[in-house]
């Protein structure tokens, strides 16, 4: 941080990307989220005696997949293992996980940052896991209320190196996370529903030591500008302390969002606390190199892939590029609009400007939007021919054919009329009209005033009920003006 010149903030990530299966980690129960609590458990979930566990095969190809994607190494060989901890919300008593073999290891995520560098995220790890239920202390003023329907929904663990330095490239780095997994379809990334969660580690220790500083957890942060708010909080009270001679606790932390500031939950345990052994009652898990290349070969083309190809073959802006490639959804939106014709930059211009404002306003997706590609193609070919200007299109044109989806855009145009009247001897008429009402402006545009063009144009506009041709219309203004 730029207030503590002297010293240097080390952080690393671990990312729990809750998986979009239909069924959870190690039994049948359904994953749906919002459903009336303790309703989605059985008795496997519910750890009773005589139950066993078997593997969903969906999150380890869940897990392959974004090993691919992140260019990790995948385990031919997995064993699972329990992690031994008592929470109210564990009903077993342990978690289903992996210790020593992790289903993917090394790799790395690339992220951009505000001043345009790029770095890579080294990955330690990637692993199989299940989450616990809920614990709620606000629906009770007397107790706390369980709610183990989340109880063995799967989870990849994403564990980064400590290669992190500040807050803004951590908050780059889960952008970059959940582009990644949305792109894949095996989470939604939603941090507010708890299908993303962080916890950051975090250590100060002055410039040039290599030693690393005591680390610190913090938990309980639910949107990427809170760990961003976290990470500077937690480094300047670290500093601080440091200055004070106090000696810093390793130990975990909640992130109160109201106040800002880090709050003691617990000391930190150690990894041996948790009396890690092989799960018993789950055989290895086997990846070929078979099932490997198959994966890699169904893997869609990732957001960096992509956002290098439109800046490279479609000559997008870098800005362009990023806003387009941010959502699957709304980059295959727009590729569907240049291959049925649109220029790449119309296309662009269109998906980001009266798209994504009329989806905004609704607070809907580009999957919800009314047009089909042909429709709105045949919309910005009318604007890109000339036979509809853009502000028309955009404003009239573009509003009506929403509410009418099945209408053909062209005689919309007729019916609205905005067809661009390029009938010089029609627009004529018009000028001839507009420099008569204003003849003190047209002789101020002959003794130099040229901008006054603009007036007149727009004058002709509104007699012609902005149909005119600007091209055509502007031509005959300078024929009868200089």
């Amino acid at each position: 941080m730029s207030d503590f010149p002297n010293y240097e903030t080390v952080i690393g990530l671990e990312v729990h990307v809750q998986l979009s299966t239909a069924s959870k980690a190690y039994a049948s129960d359904s994953t749906d989220f919002g459903a009336s609590p303790n309703t989605l458990v059985s008795p496997i979930t519910l750890g009773h005696p005589g139950t066993l566990p078997k593997a969903n095969t969906a999150v380890v190809e869940s897990a392959v997949q974004l090993g691919l994607a992140c260019g990790c190494t995948i385990r031919e060989h997995n064993l699972y293992a329990r992690k031994n901890y008592f929470y109210a919300d564990l009903p077993k008593g342990y978690q289903i996980t992996q210790d020593t073999t992790p289903i993917c290891t090394g790799g790395g995520v690339n992220i951009r940052l505000s001043d345009g560098s790029e770095r890579i995220i080294r990955l330690t790890r990637i692993h199989m896991e299940e989450d616990t239920g809920k614990s709620l202390h606000d629906l009770d003023p007397f107790h706390t209320l369980i709610d183990l329907n989340r109880a063995g929904v799967p989870l990849l663990e994403i564990v980064s190196e400590a290669d992190f330095r500040s807050g803004e490239e951590a908050y780059q780095y889960l952008s970059e996370v959940r582009k990644l997994v949305r792109y894949l379809d095996i989470s939604d990334g939603n941090m507010e529903e708890g299908s993303l969660r962080c916890d950051v580690n975090i250590s100060v220790r002055p410039v040039g030591q290599e030693r690393f500083g005591t680390k610190v957890e913090v938990k309980n942060m639910n949107s990427f500008r809170n760990v961003q708010k976290a990470i500077d909080f937690e480094t300047e009270r670290q500093i601080t302390a440091i200055r004070n001679g106090q000696t810093i606790a390793q130990e975990t932390r909640m992130f109160d969002a109201a106040k800002g500031a880090t709050i003691l939950m617990r000391t930190k345990e150690d990894a041996h606390d948790y009396r890690y052994f092989i799960e018993p009652d789950l055989p290895p898990v086997v990846v070929t190199q078979e099932a490997v290349a198959r994966i890699q070969v169904e893997l869609p083309e990732l957001p960096q892939a992509r956002w290098e190809r439109y800046q490279k073959e479609l000559q997008l802006s870098d800005y362009d590029a990023s806003l387009l490639t941010e959502n699957r959804a709304t980059a295959d939106f727009f590729e569907s609009l240049v291959q049925s014709g649109c220029t790449p930059k119309s296309a662009a211009n269109w998906v980001m400007g009266p798209v994504r404002s009329w989806l905004n306003e609704r607070a809907l997706h580009v999957e919800d939007f009314p047009l089909t590609v042909t429709a709105l193609a045949a919309l910005i070919s009318l604007v890109e021919a000339g036979t509809v200007s853009y502000s028309a299109g955009q404003q009239r044109l573009f509003p009506a054919l929403v509410e009418q989806p099945h209408a053909s855009p062209a005689d919309l145009a007729q019916a609205l009329g905005i067809v661009q009247q390029k009938d010089a001897g029609a627009l004529e008429v018009h000028v001839d009209a507009v420099l008569a009402d204003w003849p003190d402006k047209v002789a101020e545009y002959r003794a130099g005033k040229k901008g006054l063009i603009g007036l007149f144009m727009g004058e002709v506009m509104k007699r012609s009920g902005g149909s005119a041709d600007p091209k055509t219309t502007t031509a005959l203004l300078r024929s009868k003006l200089d």
